[in-house]
C-alpha cells in the first residue's frame, strides 16, 4: 500500500534536489587528434577526485516495501544525527525544539542528497513521469476506482475526488501498487 504522506514528501523532495541541480561536465577525450578514446587498467581506475565525490541518493522501486524504503533511508538519517537533528529536523531528544539556522544548513546540504529519491517512474526529472501518472489513473479506473485524478503536479494521483469518497480512496491505495507495476512492465 503506497502511503500517501510518504509519496508526497518523497515527491516534493525529488522535485527540491531536482530544481536545486548539480552542474556536470565530462571530457570528452582527444577527438581532435581522431583517435578514441579506450579503456584502459589505468583509464578505469577512479581518480582521486572521482573517490570523494559526494554519495549519490539512492532510488525507491515501485515493488519496495516500507521496510525497502527504512534500508534505503538509514544513511541520510546517519548524517541527520551527525549533526544531532531527527530525521524530522528537531534536535534529537525533542519533537519541537528547533536547531539553529546554521545547524540546519549545514544538515540540509550534506545530508539531503543521500534522502531517497523516488521511483524514476514517478521522478519529475523523468520526461515519462507525466506518461506515467496518467497511465496508472487509466488502469484504476479501469479496475473501479471511481474517482482519481492525475493530481496538479503531473507526477501523482489523487484519490476520492471533491466528495472524499472513501470506497476510491481505499479502493485506489489498494490497486496503485499493481496499477504501477502494470504499467512499468508495458513501458518496458
Amino acid at each position: 500500500m503506497v502511503d500517501p504522506a510518504r509519496l508526497r514528501k518523497t515527491m516534493l523532495i525529488a522535485a527540491v534536489i531536482v530544481l536545486g541541480g548539480t552542474a556536470c561536465s565530462s571530457s570528452s577525450g582527444d577527438a581532435s587528434a581522431g583517435k578514441p578514446e579506450v579503456a584502459t587498467l589505468q583509464s578505469a581506475a577512479p581518480s582521486p577526485a572521482a573517490s570523494s565525490a559526494a554519495p549519490t541518493a539512492p532510488r525507491e522501486r515501485l515493488d519496495g516495501t516500507a521496510e525497502d524504503f527504512e534500508i534505503l533511508l538509514k544513511p541520510y538519517e546517519n548524517c541527520m544525527k551527525k549533526h544531532g537533528l531527527t530525521q524530522k529536523g528537531s534536535l534529537i531528544g525533542s519533537d519541537t525544539k528547533l536547531p539553529a539556522k546554521a545547524v540546519t544548513d549545514a544538515a540540509t546540504k550534506e545530508c539531503q542528497p543521500l534522502y531517497p529519491l523516488p521511483p524514476w517512474e514517478r521522478d519529475p526529472a523523468n520526461p515519462e513521469a507525466k506518461d506515467f501518472a496518467r497511465d496508472v489513473v487509466k488502469c484504476l479506473k479501469a479496475k473501479g476506482v471511481k474517482y482519481v485524478e492525475v493530481s496538479e503536479d503531473g507526477f501523482n494521483w489523487s484519490l476520492g475526488g471533491p466528495q472524499n469518497d472513501s470506497q476510491s480512496i481505499s479502493k485506489g491505495m489498494e490497486l496503485s501498487p499493481e496499477c504501477e507495476r502494470e504499467v512499468a512492465a508495458k513501458k518496458k
